[in-house]
């Protein structure tokens, strides 16, 4: 298949668009660069099946494809507060645009939700019904609401238009190709230990997520897109909760680092506790996360000892 993925340069899309390309389908990666990165897709751009096309999904843009990952849009907190207004454009216009492109050539899509439309849950673990508790007016929101608008827009055109859609509501995501700069916790602590730097919690460290391993998010994001009737929402992540101060522990044995932990105040809706229930993608999509943290992370540190070398 001719097979599009918006935001394609970034951490997980560039690996969407390698899983795609070993199972034989044309991959069209569109991408703008604010967070991504061509580093990330360089050895895909000798391929005769990839193409790079530089392109802000705010605006249409015309293309004849089979599929659409719509996963076009900065997912750090770092990236998303760095201009919210555009953040908020990114998840709205961005998704009527590529839901316009699916409308008009007849393609499925599939929504790069995340967790982020829990808020900060007083549901726990959080489910596929449940509706959330999001704070519409703070620093987070506009990524936050900004996702629910999307998942809103996606229904909307199925009902309306018989758009075929996905949407999966993805969890904490980790592994090679994150950024430097990324911002995000699994980064930050490994990027810190292999610089002997401090590593900084936010909070006391008790907030609780669940780390998925790039590898295994992409096979659940690709079985969610074949599989046949799934409209809705879908968690994507992984059921095991590790506390923040957990993890960076985890992340000082892994490192062999020396370096001290030290501890900041919490942003605000900063969210307590997190954890997918995944019983829909085990029963729908008969997946579940396969690679262990520990394993994960020494995966992911090889990646930053190479990148930090260079």
């Amino acid at each position: 298949m001719r097979v599009l993925v918006t935001g394609g340069a970034g951490f997980i899309g560039s690996h969407l668009c390698e899983s795609l390309l070993q199972a034989g389908h044309e991959v069209l990666c569109l991408d703008n660069l604010f967070s991504g990165s061509m580093r990330n897709i360089y050895p895909f751009l000798s391929d005769r099946s990839f193409d790079f096309i530089r392109h802000d999904v705010v605006q249409p843009i015309l293309l004849e494809v089979d599929q659409i990952y719509n996963l076009a849009c900065p997912a750090s907190p770092v990236h998303y507060q760095f201009n919210p207004v555009k953040t908020v454009k990114t998840n709205v216009m961005g998704t009527i645009n590529m839901l316009g492109l699916a409308k008009r050539v007849r393609a499925r899509i599939l929504q790069a939700s995340t967790s982020e439309v829990y808020g900060n849950p007083q549901v726990h673990p959080q489910s596929e019904d449940y509706w959330g508790n999001v704070n519409p007016i703070g620093s987070r929101s506009c990524y936050d609401e900004g996702k629910r608008v999307a998942e809103t827009l996606m229904m909307d055109y199925h009902h309306q238009n018989q758009v075929d859609i996905r949407i999966a509501r993805i969890f904490n995501t980790y592994g090679p190709r994150m950024s430097i700069n990324d911002g995000r916790v699994v980064s930050n602590l490994i990027v810190q230990a292999l610089r002997a730097e401090p590593l900084t919690l936010y909070g006391d460290g008790s907030q609780t997520r669940s780390f998925c391993y790039v590898s295994d998010l992409v096979r659940g994001v690709r079985e969610l897109m074949d599989c046949e009737g799934a409209h809705h929402p879908i968690n994507l992540g992984n059921p095991v909760e590790v506390s923040i101060l957990s993890l960076a522990e985890l992340v000082r044995q892994v490192t062999g680092t020396s370096s001290q932990i030290c501890f900041e105040p919490l942003p605000p809706d900063d969210p307590e506790r997190r954890r997918p229930d995944i019983s829909a993608a085990r029963k729908l999509l008969n997946w579940e996360p396969q690679v262990e943290l520990k394993k994960g992370l020494q995966l992911t540190v090889e990646y930053f000892e190479d990148r930090l070398r260079k």
